[in-house]
């Protein structure tokens, strides 16, 4: 068996307790993820996540939803307004 080494990560709790538990649903410690991703990073020289800056629209769209998170308002009235938007 080759040599082995020790890998260190900082997760937030939630998230290290959330991704855990769907972890354990699928039959996969943490441990066994990291290794999973690391055998795919080799095998393909590659990410397995398609990872992309997002284009103008999408960061127009981003920034227009922490707004409206940070206001706590909504775009729209009410679900009719919003529906009659994608109508056209």
């Amino acid at each position: 068996m080759a040599q082995s080494a020790m890998l260190h990560v900082r997760l937030d709790d939630d998230i290290k307790a959330r991704g855990n538990a769907a972890l354990a649903a699928m039959g996969l410690s943490a441990a066994d993820a990291v290794r999973l991703l690391y055998h795919r990073i080799v095998a393909e020289q590659a990410f397995p996540l398609e990872l992309k800056v997002p284009n103008g629209a999408t960061r127009e769209a981003m920034a227009e939803a922490d707004s409206i998170i940070a206001d706590r308002a909504a775009r729209y009235g009410d679900g009719e307004a919003m529906i009659g938007t994608l109508n056209g």
